[in-house]
C-alpha cells in the first residue's frame, strides 16, 4: 500500500473492489495542511491504477470528515505565506498558483475514472466541503454538518461546486450567509444522495459502493464522463478560475486583512466567533481604521 503522512488508502477488506481513502489527521479534525491536497491526488491515482478497484470511498478519521484548512496557528501569527502575504502590495498570482494547485488536487476526485463517494460524519466544512463536493456522490450522517463559513469573510470556495451540486438559489443562500446545514437538510435539498443515522452511515455507504462496484469499470468511466461533460459545458473550469482568484482577494482586501489582524491580536477562536456569530463584519474605511489601530498597538507593544 502507498505510504502517506495525512491519509491512508487501501482495499476495503469487506469488498476488495472498494478502496477506502481515509483522511487521517484526527488530532486536527483532519484539517488540510500543505501535504494533504497532493496526497489526495496521489491516492486517487493509485486507486485508478489498480485494476481490481472499481469505486473509491473518502472518509475522515476521528470526530469528523474534515474541518477545513489548518489555519488556527498560521492565521494568528505574522508569517509570510502564499495565501497570507504580509508584504504590500500582495502578489495575487502567487496566491492563485498555490490555491489553484490545491483545487486541481481536490478535483482529482471528480476527474477520477472510478466513481468517488464522500462518507461524511461530523463536519465537512470550509475546505473540507470542497473535498466532499468534489466526490461524485455524498452520503451523510443525519447530524453531520456541511458548509463554507468563510464566505462571510476571508474565503471563497475555490472548487465552486456549490452551484453545480445544489443549484443557484440554494447556493446563493449558503454563500450569502456562511451557514452550515445538517445531513437531513443536505439530503432534502438534493446536495447529499442520502442521510442516515450516524450508526448506519458506514453500512449505507458500503451497500451503495458495493452496488456500484459490480458494474464494469469501463462502463462507470463512460457514464461519469458523460455527466462531467455537462458540468464542463456549463463552465465549471472557468467558474473555478474566478473563484480561486476571488478567494485570494478575500484574504487580502480590507475585510480579509481586518480578520487576519483580529486573529493575530485576539486569537483565531475570537475571529471565528465574530465571523460566525452574525455580528456585522467591518468593511471599507471602518476595516482600514481598525487595522491601523491594531497595527499601532502591535508596534507600540
Amino acid at each position: 500500500m502507498p505510504d502517506f503522512s495525512t491519509l491512508t488508502i487501501g482495499p476495503d477488506p469487506r469488498n476488495p473492489r472498494i478502496a477506502r481513502l481515509l483522511l487521517n489527521r484526527p488530532e486536527r479534525l483532519n484539517a488540510i495542511n500543505d501535504a494533504m491536497p497532493g496526497e489526495i491526488r496521489a491516492a486517487v491515482e493509485w486507486a485508478n491504477a489498480e485494476p481490481g478497484i472499481h469505486v473509491i470511498v473518502v472518509e475522515g478519521a476521528g470526530k469528523g470528515f474534515c474541518g477545513g484548512y489548518d489555519l488556527a496557528d498560521t492565521a494568528s501569527q505574522h508569517i509570510e505565506h502564499p495565501c497570507q502575504q504580509e508584504a504590500y502590495p500582495w502578489d495575487p498570482m502567487v496566491d492563485y498558483a498555490y490555491m489553484k494547485r490545491n483545487t486541481e488536487h481536490f478535483m482529482s476526485l471528480w476527474k477520477s475514472a472510478k466513481p468517488t463517494i464522500a462518507q461524511v460524519h461530523g463536519a465537512a466544512v470550509a475546505g473540507g466541503s470542497d473535498i466532499a463536493l468534489c466526490c461524485d456522490l455524498l452520503v451523510m450522517a443525519e447530524d453531520a454538518r456541511i458548509g463554507y463559513m468563510p464566505t462571510r469573510v476571508w474565503g471563497c470556495p475555490t472548487t465552486a461546486m456549490w452551484t453545480f451540486r445544489l443549484g443557484p438559489v440554494r447556493a446563493k443562500q449558503l454563500m450569502f450567509t456562511g451557514d452550515v446545514i445538517d445531513g437531513r437538510t443536505a439530503a432534502d435539498w438534493g446536495l447529499a444522495n442520502q442521510a442516515v443515522p450516524a450508526a448506519e452511515l458506514d453500512g449505507a455507504v458500503l451497500k451503495l459502493a458495493t452496488r456500484i462496484a459490480g458494474v464494469p469499470s469501463s462502463h462507470l468511466a463512460m457514464h461519469k464522463l458523460v455527466v462531467n461533460q455537462v458540468m464542463l459545458t456549463m463552465g465549471l473550469e472557468q467558474t473555478q478560475m474566478m473563484a480561486t482568484v476571488f478567494d485570494g482577494i478575500t484574504r487580502h482586501n480590507p475585510e480579509g486583512l481586518w480578520f487576519r489582524r483580529h486573529a493575530q491580536e485576539h486569537g483565531f477562536k475570537s475571529a471565528i466567533q465574530w465571523r460566525d456569530g452574525g455580528e456585522p463584519i467591518p468593511e471599507g474605511d471602518e476595516a482600514r481604521a481598525l487595522i491601523r489601530e491594531m497595527e499601532a498597538r502591535r508596534q507600540g507593544g
